[in-house]
């Protein structure tokens, strides 16, 4: 909800100002006097402002110039009720983003304080970019401050000190390997080895020589999975698309507790920690008879959900500055300038393909490659790039207004029948950003 810090010296039409504000979706501060909307204004300020002219002590004029010694970039809209032509050049002029006349009708308002708002966003997001530190150690998948990644963490922290056996699910691209490896340093066998198999990629006619590891004359004995794994961790990934003949023999390793490698003369103690992945729910899998439910009890005690970045939107723009970060530092590039559309996807897309689609998207960036949804391919006409850039703005109204057609209509400035028109174009549906 954008922040609209309101002067004007009249208390009831601030009054009156301020709830239609807060019935237009917008967060109204309201201040009766400019030096008192002046105390705590900081460059980091990310919202606009709204002031009258004509106010005693200080005007409207003076109140713009003392925001712009402190920030050039916060958006100040004037409202007067004397206004003419060469006043409003003036204003314009001296930087104001926009002069309105009292009367003014609450669509035009609400448009400007829109517009503007999403002005300063971007400002904002470029700001924040270039203010970023360089990328901690720390797996990307793992940071961010929403309450979802922030249970993820703590559940984290608290099965690696419990050292037990766990299962890892999300979709694909979340980052179920960097938890995994995250439950690995943070547990009692950090130092041991973290030995990590695609199950996908197992052959079952190789069981024996990959898991207990083989013999050969010419280079002496080879341990296997299991051998390596010894008092460390052994992470199953996408166990799910396991091979079911290694499932039946991996529930009776597993039974057992313990193992004879290749070439020794006796068995040995089963002594390592078992992590797997899944990118689909094993318990719809066992009923479907894709899994074997027997493996499934075996794996299943602890059950770590990985969120998908639609369901941590707050997320996404410190996620990609850091990969945006990453990838210029990797490339020798330097770090570009966020344009409107870029912003607009990172706020409206879902991301399916989660971390990874969004590092992809970062490294286009990088590249200055065009890189958003729906966008004409490089070789494109320029009426297929006009068609693409439309609609990012169409989408990114809509954002902005959650699915009200009438809030972008007046953000955008198009007729009811134009915009509908245009969304049809372009396959775009309002209800979607509703249900967002």
């Amino acid at each position: 909800m954008t922040l609209v810090r309101l002067i004007d010296d009249d208390t009831d039409l601030l009054a009156a100002q301020a709830q239609a504000l807060r019935i237009a979706g917008f967060r109204p501060e309201p201040f009766d006097h400019p030096a008192r909307a002046l105390e705590g204004l900081t460059a980091d300020y990310p919202g606009v402002i709204l002031s009258d002219v004509r106010m005693p002590g200080m005007d409207g004029f003076e109140l713009h110039r003392r925001v712009q010694a402190l920030d050039p970039d916060l958006p100040v809209i004037l409202l007067t009720g004397h206004g003419d032509v060469p006043m409003a050049v003036a204003a314009l002029k001296a930087g104001a983003w926009d002069f309105l006349t009292k009367p003014v009708g609450s669509d035009a308002l609400t448009a400007a304080l829109r517009r503007a708002a999403q002005a300063r966003a971007l400002v904002m997001e470029n700001r924040a970019l270039r203010a970023a530190r360089a990328p901690d150690p720390e797996e990307p998948e793992l940071s961010g401050d929403s309450p979802a990644m922030t249970h993820l963490r703590q559940t984290i922290a608290r099965v690696a000190e419990a050292g037990v056996d766990a299962l890892v699910q999300g979709p694909t691209g979340v980052g179920k390997e960097a938890v995994a490896r995250a439950l690995h340093r943070q547990g009692s066998r950090r130092a041991r080895p973290f030995v990590h198999v695609v199950c996908p990629a197992l052959d079952p006619a190789r069981f024996e020589a990959d898991f207990f590891g083989l013999t050969s004359p010419r280079e002496g004995r080879l341990p296997g999975l299991l051998e390596k794994a010894q008092r460390g961790t052994l992470f199953l990934d996408r166990i799910d698309l396991l091979p079911d003949a290694i499932q039946v023999r991996l529930v009776a390793l597993l039974g057992a507790g313990s193992f004879t490698p290749a070439g020794a003369a006796a068995a040995r103690p089963l002594d390592l920690r078992l992590l797997a992945s899944s990118a689909s729910d094993l318990a719809s899998l066992a009923q479907s008879g894709a899994f074997r439910p027997d493996l499934l009890y075996r794996l299943s005690g602890i059950v770590i959900a990985v969120p998908p970045l639609v369901a941590r939107r707050e997320d996404v723009a410190p996620l990609f500055r850091r990969l945006l970060l990453s990838s210029c530092r990797r490339m020798n590039l330097p770090l570009p300038q966020l344009a409107a559309p870029t912003l607009a996807r990172l706020t409206t897309h879902d991301w399916p393909g989660n971390l990874r689609e969004l590092q992809q998207f970062a490294e286009a960036v990088a590249l200055g490659l065009t890189a958003s949804p729906g966008a004409a391919p490089p070789g494109g006409t320029l009426s297929d790039k006009v068609a693409a850039y439309e609609a990012e703005l169409l989408r990114a109204a809509l954002a902005a207004s959650r699915g009200s057609v009438s809030r972008a209509m007046d953000d955008l400035g198009l007729p009811r029948k134009t915009l509908y028109d245009k969304l049809a174009r372009h396959g775009i549906d309002p209800a979607a950003f509703r249900a967002g």
